[in-house]
């Protein structure tokens, strides 16, 4: 009983956080480092996080400074930068690549926001998906006589629970980044 339940808030976890990753790469007209978390430049033959290859600055709110230990990786950086097609023109001057954010448009916000109320729905499918799994194992420990009907109904009580638990952070979550793409 306490493994599935354990397995099941796990799981859980993994749908949350992997909700708030997506989150972290959405452009909100702020400049964030984390926009860059995915970004490989390929050093020497091997695909490096481009956080092991520079010193990442946000000197203002619309700024980001990209400065690499090794100058002569400048190009492939920006080149890379460029690929991930995050909507931001690199401006190389030889020893650094700043990445302006530009404001973003009404438009744009509300495209935004369309999205990740969808990334927010498809989480919420994932919990449920994740509920009904678990649901369905204890039920089976019912069926094959592991634990009574009482605990069974204990037991998809607590997982009901969990996952009430989860839904609100993936709903609180998702106001608190939408007020941040709608505030100009």
């Amino acid at each position: 009983m306490e493994n599935l339940k354990a397995s099941t808030k796990e799981k859980m976890q993994k749908s949350f956080d992997s909700l708030l990753h997506q989150y972290s790469k959405i452009r909100t007209g702020r400049a964030s480092a984390s926009i860059l978390d995915d970004i490989r430049i390929n050093y020497y033959g091997q695909p490096t996080p481009i956080k092991q290859m520079c010193n990442i600055s946000i000197p203002e709110a619309r700024m980001i400074i990209v400065q690499p230990w090794d100058k002569t990786t400048l190009a492939e950086i920006e080149k890379a930068i460029l690929a991930a097609n995050l909507g931001i023109t690199p401006d190389n001057d030889g020893n650094v690549i700043r990445l302006p954010f530009q404001p973003l448009t009404e438009d744009k916000r509300k495209d935004i926001v369309k999205n990740l109320k969808k990334m927010a729905e498809e989480a919420r499918v994932a919990i449920r998906n994740i509920r009904r799994d678990a649901n369905e194992a204890a039920k089976k420990m019912k069926k094959d006589t592991e634990i009574s009907e009482d605990d069974e109904k204990k037991l998809l009580k607590e997982v009901q629970d969990i996952t009430d638990d989860w839904i609100k952070k993936i709903d609180d979550v998702e106001k608190a980044k939408e007020k941040e793409i709608l505030e100009v």
